[in-house]
């Protein structure tokens, strides 16, 4: 459920990417994801932030 709700969110652009950032490393440390959905959710926002620059 967090994951879904973090690509979500993610996949909307409304959020601040040092933020979220920082929420998915506490999301992985809690277990809350795996460290694949980290990876897949971390290069989702990288991918996003190259396409606005």
């Amino acid at each position: 459920m967090t994951y879904t709700l973090c690509k979500n969110i993610i996949n909307g652009g409304n959020y601040e990417y040092q933020s979220m950032l920082t929420k998915l490393d506490v999301f992985l440390l809690g277990n809350r994801i795996t460290s694949t959905q980290y990876t897949e959710l971390s290069e989702l926002m990288d991918s996003q932030q190259d396409a606005g620059e």
